[in-house]
């Protein structure tokens, strides 16, 4: 079985954001960057199913630029076998390649590489799309499971998987066939760290580089800024005012 995992290149989520207003993006310059959290549980989960005899290959794939290669490295240190970089100089997700490019892109990979399953976060924490597990579920034609907290192999030949999710009105288990789509929540598992000797071996993995041009077209940014600053609150005297202005000014009752 082989299981193609995207990672996505985001800023470090302990890192605050600012905008730069002369390129029209957010600022990126010297600023810590990482795996998308909710991917580096896909990734785990993935490198697990290998572990236990269940997956044969682990393929993570990103869409960056040149410098998304040390994310790549990193989910080979992690246990990946090789990595694909479709290259890029657009911001993902934030004014510039939108989740239904980003999934028409994976579509692409996937159609070439053929795994039996992909594993992918829910969504990155830059944009909180939460879109494109679910578009390229529908572009490939495949089964799919959202927001999975546990994931089960339970037949081999004709690949079969058990997925526990979290609802709202409780627990709900679903069974597919692959090949498959499944995004993962972050109580799926608890990402490994790196080792040093790993960190080693991942610099002699492949690395393949795609131009994202001879895949899928970009969209071009116009304008990006920051949200506006909230008006300070004020004080009533009583309930009568409160309901009067909310009434009245606010027109929300």
């Amino acid at each position: 079985m082989k299981i193609l995992v995207p990672v996505k290149r985001v800023i470090d989520h302990t890192v605050k954001v600012h905008v730069d207003r002369e390129k029209n993006t957010i600022e990126t310059d010297n600023v810590k960057m990482t795996i998308n959290p909710f991917d580096s549980h896909a990734l785990e989960e993935a490198v697990r199913l290998k572990e236990t005899g269940k997956a044969s290959e682990v393929i993570a794939v990103t869409i960056g630029p040149e410098k998304a290669q040390e994310q790549l490295r990193t989910a080979m240190a992690m246990g990946a076998d090789r990595a694909i970089l479709v290259k890029t100089n657009m911001p993902i997700d934030i004014g510039g390649i939108q989740p239904l490019s980003v999934a028409k892109t994976f579509q692409k990979i996937a159609n070439k590489e053929l795994p039996d399953l992909i594993l992918m976060g829910k969504l990155s924490i830059d944009s909180d799309a939460n879109q494109t597990p679910q578009m390229l579920a529908a572009l490939l034609g495949w089964s799919q499971a959202t927001y999975a907290s546990s994931i089960a192999f339970i037949e081999e030949g004709n690949e079969q998987f058990e997925v526990t999710r979290e609802i709202d009105g409780g627990i709900e288990t679903l069974r597919l066939k692959a090949p498959a789509v499944i995004s993962v929540d972050l109580n799926l598992n608890k990402p490994r760290y790196a080792k040093l000797p790993d960190i080693i071996k991942a610099k002699k993995k492949p690395l393949e580089i795609i131009d994202l041009s001879d895949i899928h077209p970009g969209v071009k940014l116009l304008k990006i800024t920051e949200p506006p600053e909230r008006p300070p609150g004020i004080q009533v005297p009583d309930v009568d005012t409160l309901i009067d202005k909310l009434k009245n000014e606010a027109k929300v009752i």
